[in-house]
């Protein structure tokens, strides 16, 4: 084995590196992976291992002056006896996955497919130190080249400057560019497409209805399932009783007007064209990257208030929220600022006692930009009548400054900031009014999930330990759970992939949990906690 290795010029100091960081690869993170995934990322950090294992010795042969010795056959045996190690640790992580599944109330899949990790992470790592060595090879083809003009120490450092630029410019001028361009081209016809069961409303306080100044195709694709969702007036009495209002629901979608201003002044037009500003209630909504606004986010405002309602969003990209971040995350600030302030204009300006409650909803990407309309809690608390905030990414800037100034001693995954006087962090709604502290309004409510990779995810993860992982672990997170330098991004990362695919109450998929917020933000007159649970159950049985 040694000599196979020897042969392949596997180094001892890489295979060791490579070794170990396979191992931590295997310990649990915050959602549960299948063998597939978890073999391609042991790959990715066991090729990570081997580059530190043999970047490190390298560093010691530059800053000693030394050539390392070569490694004893003892060295090599101690090495193999790692093997065994790493397969009681596969073990382990085989468990540690399926107590994960369990905990969050998935069924495990079979132990033995776990087993394939082990050569998927063989084959994965050694495509990418294959990689690796294939651009090492040609930054030395290029320093020979160089060196017969220039010294050699210059030709190595400009080969290998040459090599990286290269690299680089390939990566983000041919291979990311070819691949958003054909994402862009996916989405967009995507955006376009109208299914057969979709036809515009008849109904002319919905967008792309009668007097619409909007078209019906101009919406986009999630923009008429916005427009087209909802509970009708006879579903608002079944819950309700008699006397219920058709709700209004104004959407105005990217290809409506060119610019994101332009966009809110014509949702603004909307909203006085459907007697949007003479309602209980107008709620401004920042979609997700797509334009997608969540139904069981949107829909307990209209059964709260019993149809007494107006619900906004504009459309700031087709592009699904990942992407729309790295593409150009302002777009969704800028909607979301756009949007209040344009709207905000004109309710100022309403007499107070006859003016709707104003209320602003952002999940994921959404509540990303919808805090960018506000300055900070202050804002919120002199312009808002409540918001909800759903699975915020830890790139939220207000989010960021509230979780960094929490109480001392409340943990990181359920802050409680200014003893909870307006802005409030839950798991569960239930637990949002509690009992000594006063919680006057306008409310802010924050619904995070110990065990969302999205909130919880950060380029920091890679050399920093964050506060959550450094205080006792959310209900719904193995106490095993532990932060490894580049291991635990990697982890992190893959989770992402699947945050939504999980049970509601866990990862990203919150389920019925807006609507029992809501209850608590902005409950009418009369409400109850009865109410809110028939209203829980009614949505949870229409998912």
């Amino acid at each position: 084995m040694r000599m196979w290795l020897h042969r392949r010029r596997y180094t001892y100091s890489g295979l060791a590196g490579a070794t170990v960081m396979f191992c931590l690869s295997l310990t649990p993170s915050l959602l549960p992976r299948g063998y597939l995934f978890q073999g391609l990322i042991s790959g990715l950090l066991a090729a990570i291992g081997y580059g530190i294992g043999t970047l490190g010795v390298w560093l010691a042969r530059q800053l000693s002056g030394r050539t390392p010795a070569v490694p004893h056959r003892r060295a090599w045996q101690v090495l193999a006896g790692l093997a065994p190690v790493a397969i009681v640790v596969l073990f382990l992580g085989a468990r540690w996955q399926a107590q994960i599944h369990r905990l969050i109330g998935m069924d495990p899949p079979p132990a033995f497919g776990y087993v394939l990790v082990l050569p998927i992470a063989v084959l994965t790592g050694a495509g990418w130190v294959g990689l690796v060595r294939l651009l090492r090879r040609a930054a030395r083809w290029l320093a020979a080249l160089l060196g017969r003009w220039v010294p050699a120490a210059a030709a190595r450092a400009l080969a290998v400057v040459a090599v990286v630029l290269l690299l680089l410019g390939l990566l983000d001028g041919v291979v990311l560019r070819a691949a958003f361009s054909a994402a862009d081209a996916s989405f967009r016809t995507l955006n376009g497409e109208i299914r057969p069961d979709q036809a515009a409303p008849a109904d002319r306080l919905r967008s792309g209805g009668p007097g619409s100044l909007v078209s019906w195709e101009s919406l986009g694709n999630q923009g008429r399932n916005f427009i087209g969702g909802g509970p009708d007036v006879t579903e608002l009495e079944r819950f309700g009783g008699p006397g219920a209002q058709p709700p209004v629901r104004v959407y105005v979608g990217m290809n409506a007007a060119a610019s994101s201003r332009e966009r809110a002044a014509l949702a603004v037009r909307e909203l006085r064209r459907t007697g949007a500003f003479d309602r209980a209630v107008l709620c401004l909504i920042t979609t997700t990257g797509t334009g997608w606004v969540n139904e069981l986010a949107a829909d307990p405002l209209e059964y709260l208030y019993h149809g007494d309602t107006a619900l906004v969003a504009t459309q700031y990209s087709y592009l699904p929220s990942p992407i729309s971040f790295l593409v150009d995350k302002e777009r969704a600030r800028d909607a979301g600022r756009d949007l209040f302030d344009a709207v905000y204009g004109v309710w100022s300006r309403l007499p107070a006692a006859g003016r709707p409650k104003l209320l602003v909803l952002g999940e994921s990407l959404g509540s990303f930009g919808a805090e960018a309309a506000f300055s900070g809690v202050a804002d919120i608390r002199n312009r808002t009548d409540g918001m909800l905030l759903i699975g915020p990414p830890n790139r939220n800037q207000l989010w960021g400054d509230l979780v960094g100034d929490r109480e001392p001693g409340t943990r990181a995954v359920l802050p409680v900031y200014e003893q909870g006087e307006t802005v409030r962090f839950a798991a569960d709604p239930a637990g949002l009014n509690r009992a000594g502290y006063m919680w006057p309004v306008p409310r802010v409510v924050y619904l995070q999930y110990p065990s969302d990779p999205i909130t919880w995810w950060s380029p920091r993860l890679m050399v920093s330990r964050p506060d959550w992982l450094a205080e006792p672990r959310g209900s719904d997170v193995l106490p095993a759970v532990r932060w490894y330098p580049f291991v635990t991004f990697w982890q992190v990362s893959a989770d992402m992939a699947f945050a939504n695919n999980v049970p509601a109450g866990h990862g990203h998929n919150f389920g019925t949990a807006p609507a029992a917020a809501w209850a608590q933000i902005a409950p009418p007159p009369g409400w109850t906690g009865e109410r809110t649970a028939a209203l829980v159950g009614l949505l949870a049985g229409e998912r």
